[in-house]
Parts: C-alpha cells; sequence; structure tokens
C-alpha cells in the first residue's frame, strides 16, 4: 500500500472543464486540483474506482487514477499486450475495445464510448491513454486525430452487440443444431415412454398367464378344469364345430380406438391419442409377423379417427371427427388425398367393384360417394332418413349383380343406391321397433346375412325419470345393458326380412364394431356371428342362423371397442382382431 503522503497517487482529483491546448492536458497529467475537473478516489491497489459526473449538456465522465509510476507501467503493458494480441483478436471479430481486447459494457468504468472520429472505445481506456500520453496530444490509437477529455462521449446501449456475418451464421447454425437435438431428445423420451408401457402390459399379461398356468395345475389335479384357463373359447355341446380360433398375436397399446387389417401384407392399423395432454392423433401400425409397432403422425386437424378401411393396392382410408376424408398411402406412410366434409365423419368403406370409389358416412346422416381420381368433390351426396350419424356401412352386391351400401344408424339398417338414380335410402323391413342400432355386422360382397344389434331405447317419463329399465328385462351383469342381436336375411334382390333374435349385453354409450365369420371348407358354408360382450369384456360368438353360442374368447381387461374379420386375397389365411382400449388380439379362424 502507497504512503498516505505520496499526494500524486492518494488525492482525489475534479476535473470538470479541462482548458483546451497543452495547458489543460498539462494539468491532467499533473493531478492538479481545478474547479470541475476530475474525482479521483484513492485506491492501494493503482485499480480504477470512483467515478465522473458531469452536467448533463456535457454528458457522463468516469476516470479513476492510480499510483503514479506503478499506474503508468500498468497501462503501458496493456498497451503491449493488445498489441501482441491484436491480430488474433481481430481474426475473431469479437465485439471488445481495440485498446485492450476486453469486452465493452453498457455502463460502469468500461462502457462503450466515442470520440469526435467515430471510433469507439471502452471509456477507462480512453482515460488511461489521456494520463498516459501526458504532456503530449492525445490521438486516436486508430486514425491519429487529436481529441481531449471533454471530447469522449458515453454511448447509451442496453445491450451490445458487433455485427458479424460469420458468427450469426455460426449461432444459427448452432440454434438449429439445438432445436433438433431437442426435437430428437423428445422423440427418445416418447419412445423410452412407450417401451416402459409395453413392458409393464406385458408383464402384467405374464402375470395373468402365470396365474391361470397355477390355476389348471390346481384344478387338473383335483379332476376339474376351467375352460376359459384351458383354451381360448368355449364351443357348445351337441353341435359340430363349424371353425377354432387360435390366439395368433396379442399387442398391448394404450388409448386405441378403431382399427383396419390387411391380411395379405399381415399388416393391423390402430387408431388413437399419443401420450401427453392436448397431443396429436396418431396411426399404430403392427405387424403380425413381427413384434414392435410405429407411430404414424396425422396433420392436427384430422381429429378423432372413427372408421379405418383398408383398401386393395397399398391404400388405407379413414374418416374423422375433424371434417375429412383421408387416403393414406402404407408406402410413404403419409396422407396423399383428403377431402373436406360438409359434416364429422363416422365411417367409411371402399366399393368391392370399383378400387376408385370410396364411401364416407356422416354424422348429420348423409352418405357421399368419391372417386380418388377426382380430388374436389364428391360424385353423389345423399341424404338419410335422419340426422343421426351414420356409424356403420358396408359396400355390398345385391342378387343382380348391382352395387349396394348398407348402412346402419341409430333408427336401424338402411339399403342405398350408390350409382345416383335414388337421393334417400330405403330401412329395412321389420327394424322399426328394436331400440337403438348400435351395430351392424355383414359379410362383402355378400349381403345374404346381416346382423344388427340393438340398445333399448331411453324413455323419459313425466317426472324426467328413464324408463327403459322398467321396460326392459333386468341385466344380468353390473356391466352394460340387455340389448339384442337381430338376423336379417336377404329375401329378393331388393327385400329384407328380420329373422332369429337372441339377447346379449350390449353397451349402453359406445357403438362398437361387429362382424360376420364365413367357415368355409367345410360341406355345407356355415357362419358366426361376433360381438364384444360387456358382460364378459370379452367377445362372443354365436352360430347363423340358429343365433345359438358358440364360443367365447379370452377376455379382456377393457371393453371390446371394435371387432374386424379379414381374409388373405394370395393365401386364403384367416383372422379376427379384438380390439380394447388397451389391448389387441389378432385370432387365427381355422
Amino acid at each position: 500500500m502507497e504512503e498516505a503522503g505520496d499526494e500524486e497517487g492518494e488525492q482525489g482529483l475534479r476535473l470538470g472543464g479541462v482548458g483546451d491546448g497543452a495547458d489543460g492536458e498539462e494539468e491532467v497529467a499533473r493531478g492538479v486540483v481545478a474547479p470541475q475537473v476530475l474525482e479521483l478516489s484513492s485506491s492501494s491497489s493503482g485499480e480504477e474506482g470512483g467515478s465522473w459526473e458531469e452536467e448533463e449538456s456535457q454528458g457522463s465522465v468516469e476516470v479513476t487514477r492510480g499510483g503514479g509510476g506503478d499506474r503508468e507501467a500498468r497501462v503501458s503493458e496493456s498497451r503491449d499486450s493488445a498489441e501482441v494480441n491484436g491480430g488474433e483478436a481481430e481474426s475473431q471479430s469479437l465485439p471488445g475495445c481495440p485498446i485492450c481486447m476486453n469486452a465493452w459494457t453498457a455502463d460502469g468504468a468500461h462502457r462503450v464510448s466515442c470520440i469526435p472520429c467515430g471510433h469507439v472505445y471502452g471509456r477507462s481506456c480512453l482515460e488511461r491513454w489521456l494520463l498516459q500520453c501526458r504532456k503530449k496530444p492525445a490521438t486516436c490509437p486508430q486514425c491519429g486525430r487529436r481529441f481531449k477529455l471533454n471530447n469522449i462521449i458515453n454511448l447509451y446501449a442496453p445491450e451490445i452487440s458487433v455485427p458479424n456475418n460469420d458468427l450469426e451464421k455460426q449461432v444459427l447454425s448452432l440454434r438449429e443444431k439445438n432445436e433438433s437435438l431437442e426435437k430428437q431428445n423428445q422423440e427418445l423420451i416418447q419412445e423410452i415412454n412407450e417401451h416402459k408401457r409395453q413392458i409393464i402390459l406385458q408383464q402384467n399379461f405374464i402375470n395373468e398367464s402365470s396365474l391361470k398356468r397355477k390355476k389348471m395345475a390346481d384344478q387338473s389335479s383335483h379332476g376339474t378344469t376351467d375352460a376359459d384357463s384351458v383354451a381360448s373359447l368355449t364351443a357348445d355341446d351337441g353341435h359340430s364345430s363349424p371353425c377354432s380360433f387360435v390366439l395368433q398375436n396379442e399387442f398391448f397399446l394404450d388409448g386405441a380406438r378403431v382399427m383396419g387389417i390387411d391380411a395379405s401384407s399381415q399388416i393391423i392399423l390402430t387408431s388413437g391419442r399419443a401420450p401427453g395432454i392436448g397431443a396429436e392423433h396418431v396411426l399404430t401400425k403392427l405387424s403380425m409377423s413381427r413384434q414392435g409397432l410405429q407411430k404414424i403422425h396425422l396433420p392436427s386437424d384430422t381429429k378423432a379417427i372413427r372408421d379405418i378401411c383398408i383398401l386393395p393396392g397399398g391404400h388405407v382410408v379413414f374418416a374423422s371427427l375433424g371434417k375429412k376424408l383421408s387416403l393414406l398411402s402404407m408406402t410413404t406412410e403419409s396422407v396423399v388425398l383428403h377431402y373436406d366434409l360438409p359434416a364429422p365423419g363416422w365411417s367409411c368403406s371402399g366399393d368391392q367393384n370399383s378400387p376408385n370409389h370410396i364411401y364416407a358416412g356422416l354424422q348429420n346422416g348423409m352418405l357421399l360417394t368419391f372417386d380418388i381420381r377426382q380430388t374436389v368433390a364428391p360424385l353423389h351426396s345423399m341424404m338419410g332418413l335422419s340426422t343421426h350419424p351414420v356409424h356403420t356401412i358396408h359396400s355390398v352386391v345385391d342378387g343382380g349383380g348391382s352395387r349396394k351400401v348398407i348402412s346402419a344408424s341409430s333408427i336401424g339398417p338402411c339399403i342405398w343406391d350408390v350409382d345416383g338414380s335414388r337421393n334417400r335410402p330405403d330401412l329395412l323391413n321389420g327394424m322399426e321397433n328394436h331400440g337403438v342400432c348400435i351395430s351392424l355386422a355383414c359379410n362383402p360382397p355378400s349381403s345374404d346375412l346381416l346382423v344388427a344389434s340393438f340398445r333399448p331405447k331411453v324413455e323419459l317419463s313425466d317426472d324426467g325419470t328413464s324408463q327403459a329399465g322398467k321396460s326392459q328385462s333386468p341385466t344380468p351383469s353390473a356391466s352394460g345393458k340387455l340389448g339384442c342381436h337381430a338376423l336379417i336375411r336377404r329375401t329378393s334382390n331388393t327385400s329384407f326380412a328380420r329373422d332369429q333374435i337372441c339377447r346379449g349385453n350390449v353397451s349402453g354409450l359406445r357403438m362398437s364394431k361387429s362382424a360376420i365369420i364365413p367357415c368355409t371348407g367345410r360341406s355345407n358354408q356355415q357362419h358366426l356371428f361376433a360381438y364384444g360382450d360387456e358382460s364378459l369384456r370379452g367377445v362372443r360368438t354365436w352360430r347363423l342362423p340358429s343365433l345359438q353360442t358358440f364360443a367365447d374368447l379370452r377376455p379382456h381387461r377393457q371393453p371390446i371397442l371394435d371387432l374386424r374379420f379379414a381374409e388373405s386375397s394370395s393365401t386364403g389365411e384367416r383372422y379376427l382382431g379384438c380390439l380394447s382400449e388397451d389391448r389387441l388380439q389378432v385370432f387365427r379362424v381355422r
């Protein structure tokens, strides 16, 4: 620490209006006290401290002076260092003071300042330069133009930056890389979470299987068996079995709704929603020949998918509540065509005779016919018998070879002429008083056998309470409602008649899918009807045309939402898919 007697290094000095010329500069160099000149705070280390304050018209000045020659030596060293490292700093083009090569600041001792020639420096460097020059005229280190202390102008800026194209490009490149890495990180996190869910679901399934095997072993040791544990179905006694069901695949899903099966390529598509709040709707692609699944992301305006139909030639058509009928390419796994619908789409189908025609059933009861070679508008728009949603459509051929569409809404099954000759459908005979139609099973292209499923209507009494339970027999299970399944036979090209009826537990809210399964390879062709029974939370099958119970397939944890039968055109292999919210079972039909 310097002695207090060293007045040149320790005394406070105030400069305000330093005179022009050599006299003013000499006063600065000597540290002579002059009115309104410079205020200097003592510092034992010789570092900068204190601040300059001038009148508003003159701006603000901040200068500190250290101890004599020691300070001078440090300034010289700083300059020498700056000269040595100048080339490197310039090559880096960093926003810094050309004297000390340190970054400018927006305030403080080293705040960004300029002199009359326009060159910019840190203020403290300019003040040290003035002190070092002493009696010599102070000149700009870059252009040589003279300047004085009162010529230093503070530049007020909240943020200091120097334009540099190379740096900007590097920043943009790093920003893009960072965004790409963040996106990859999110995708990896989603994949990890998906794998974790799959592992948990599979572990639960393994635990269930272990308990069933243990139960079977216990029952076998006591001479009894549990039919549900021994096989995937239990057939009724006293009749020849028309076919059998062998569980081939079981996939664990999350939030599944509807599905489509391509038996030839052994590909299954299920609809659902990606994990997370407000997540987009996606399709999940599954392979029956190998494990694993793949997510297909859809346009943001797709919304919930109500129906999926796989067409020949590697295309998939699906109808969504976003008022879209979309065509997806299985090859590119992207939407290649979509039609804007006048109302949300509830069902869709391809044409059995024409690969270019597709159909859409709408929420307002309409049926639209499209040709995928025309991307603007539908070929035909037909009004329904009501404004209730058309939840099921099947493309069929009648006895005369004419194209028809069999549909179902809550009022019952209807038949449409899709060539445009008639604008409204006909309600099938005998379907008026069975309740609310919630499903319709068919075996396209044949329409000889149909099975319509109904649940009881909810009728309100005068006091506003429901009378459905009073008018119907009590439900034998706590799940669902006691409804019925009605067999419908074709009697002529345009006429149908109701045949057998059986009772079944149906959903009180959902409109689940059902299926008719042809059992070929026998002397007399037989058919089975399959529906997701609410009391079983699994699939129950009935013989046709008797509607006698045939078999119950392995149950799910959640109610069955969709059933699809598919047959391979190349190998003849036949499959039945059973979908619930968290599980997909695929049975081979033999």
